[in-house]
């Protein structure tokens, strides 16, 4: 087989799996470790902790795959992604199909290293992740159902972890769902114009003129989520701090979306990757502190 040929489907597979752009990585990744030391009240166990972490990116491309399937059509009337692969022809609807059942099949082959509880999890984790890109056709909320689905990683956290789903968890994957409608509803800003030209539904064009000030409520929301989470997981004044820093995050993404120009709302939507490592610094060093 043409080297030059294999190299360059493999060049494609991982720009369709976004391994370009891990920013949607570390926005799966942070609820999911967010969960995993409030589980553990603390570093948790190796080898839960080295499989949610494959786990997770092997999820995260899975799901820019079927994203870019069921957006094939879609993706080359708007401006952000004409570049993608599907959009472009050098990909195949086969060569993605079968790209995301291997994905998926690599998933599951993690998680049923874990225990019975998790393995049923992991079902809904890949309903979710199978239906999210067709959501934009039915309904103004994908970036709910997105949330749902990034956010499925936390109870599978706990429930590999403790063998539990406590009620903590569930305020985990509200502050999870609630975190992603924020930062994907100013993504969702971006392609707002196209979007309308071509008939997919988001949260940016439900809100309308009233975006702002929705997503300031979400973000008072997200931040009232977190206190309780603190309150219940009883962290300490580490934790407290890293939430008003965060809040101040939401302050300046706030800045930035004020005119909603493209460019203004796309750095709001990057700027939560350090609103999640902020959050996760405050859980680490509450349990270090407390460890002291």
């Amino acid at each position: 087989m043409n080297t030059a040929f294999v190299a360059d489907r493999l060049l494609q597979y991982a720009r369709l799996a976004r391994l370009d752009r891990p920013i949607g990585n570390f926005l799966l990744l942070w609820p999911m470790l967010w969960a995993l030391w409030l589980a553990a009240e603390g570093f948790p166990d190796p080898k839960v902790f080295t499989v949610f972490v494959l786990g997770v990116l092997v999820m995260r491309a899975a799901g820019c795959v079927i994203n870019d399937f069921a957006d094939r059509n879609v993706d080359g009337h708007v401006k952000r992604t004409t570049h993608r692969p599907m959009a472009q022809g050098k990909v195949s609807e086969r060569e993605a199909l079968i790209l995301f059942a291997v994905l998926c099949l690599v998933a599951f082959g993690l998680v049923l290293l874990m225990n019975t509880l998790t393995i049923l999890l992991s079902l809904v984790a890949v309903a979710l992740a199978a239906t999210y890109p067709f959501a934009k056709r039915y309904t103004h909320l994908p970036q709910v159902h997105l949330g749902a689905a990034f956010g499925w990683a936390v109870p599978m956290a706990f429930a590999a972890q403790t063998g539990t789903v406590p009620d903590l968890a569930w305020l985990v994957f509200i502050a999870a769902v609630v975190w992603a409608t924020v930062y994907d509803t100013q993504y969702a800003m971006v392609d707002r114009d196209d979007d309308l030209r071509i008939g997919v539904k988001s949260t940016a064009i439900l809100f309308g003129d009233n975006d702002r000030l929705i997503i300031g409520l979400l973000q008072g929301l997200m931040t009232l989520t977190l206190l309780f989470i603190g309150l219940q997981a009883e962290l300490g004044l580490a934790y407290y701090a890293g939430v008003f820093l965060a809040t101040l995050l939401f302050v300046y993404q706030q800045r930035l979306i004020r005119d909603r120009s493209r460019e203004g709302c796309f750095q709001a939507f990057l700027n939560n990757n350090v609103y999640g490592g902020v959050v996760f610094v405050g859980i680490l060093l509450s349990y270090g502190w407390s460890a002291l």
